[in-house]
């Protein structure tokens, strides 16, 4: 039902997106969220407290005070808007740095039914663009990513699902059901679909026994090509919400994206549930 919802608020881009996105669908669901900003202690300072010294330890509170005012200027300016909302919330702010931001956010995370974060940017260098990989492979739950190009409130009247008959697929529309449940339109889009059991035929079988009216599209993509297709599907269908699978895989202890959902990452122009 989506009644506990965490938000990240970046720290060093626009909040303005997340905000808009997540202080509605708490209205909208009746929800409580609570809201966490990182502030990112520099590199180069930790470095110099491994050295030691009295004026490295300066420079090391020094940092540390400005990594948390940076986190605390993110999180007043949610505060203006959930006040002004009235919902139920809460925030929390820390400062930390980059390699451990990660870690304790999507423990955080764990604790929500779902967590809203912003698209990372990568023609802008933050450490905030790492922060929804992180949370997407070690929350245990679906993340909402919103585009940082995105105006106003969730639009999820009409929801596409990405369906490749996979088990994150399964995952992700599942994590779904409450945006699938109130949707006026949902349409399965089925790239490159073999027969199966797990067929987008199926998919909208059990979705009608469970009061969901959902019709498939299929389409035909190369490999490298089936992001920006279903990108297409959206656009030409006015869809206002994807759910997909987060797929990855690792590489030496390290999670890296897979090729359609790295694709979705860079170039998303819609508002995508994730699940892993």
């Amino acid at each position: 039902m989506f009644r506990n919802i965490l938000v990240h608020i970046p720290s060093e881009r626009s909040v303005r997106p997340v905000i808009d996105v997540a202080v509605a669908l708490t209205i909208a669901r009746r929800s409580h969220l609570d809201a966490v900003a990182i502030g990112y202690e520099s590199r180069s300072a930790v470095g110099m407290i491994v050295e030691g010294g009295a004026a490295a330890g300066a420079v090391m509170v020094a940092e540390q005070d400005r990594a948390q005012e940076r986190a605390n200027a993110a999180i007043a300016m949610f505060e203006i808007e959930a006040k002004l909302a009235k919902i139920a919330y809460g925030t929390r702010t820390f400062a930390t740095i980059p390699a451990d931001a990660g870690r304790i956010i999507s423990a955080l995370a764990r604790l929500y039914d779902m967590t809203i974060v912003l698209q990372p940017e990568s023609s802008k260098a933050s450490y905030d663009n790492e922060i929804p990989q992180q949370i997407l492979f070690n929350s245990g739950g679906p993340m909402l990513m919103v585009p940082y190009i995105h105006k106003g409130p969730l639009d999820a009247q009409h929801v596409g699902i990405a369906w490749d008959g996979s088990r994150l697929a399964a995952r992700a529309w599942r994590d779904a059901m409450p945006f699938l449940m109130g949707a006026k339109a949902v349409t399965v889009i089925a790239a490159n679909e073999e027969a199966g059991e797990t067929s987008s035929d199926h998919l909208v079988a059990h979705l009608g026994r469970r009061g969901i009216a959902a019709r498939v599209q299929r389409l035909t993509a190369d490999r490298g090509a089936v992001q920006g297709a279903i990108l297409s599907v959206a656009a030409e269908s006015n869809m206002g919400l994807l759910v997909m699978g987060g797929y990855g895989h690792s590489r030496l202890q390290e999670r890296i994206l897979g090729g359609v959902t790295r694709s979705m990452f860079d170039s998303m122009t819609v508002p995508v549930l994730m699940s892993h």
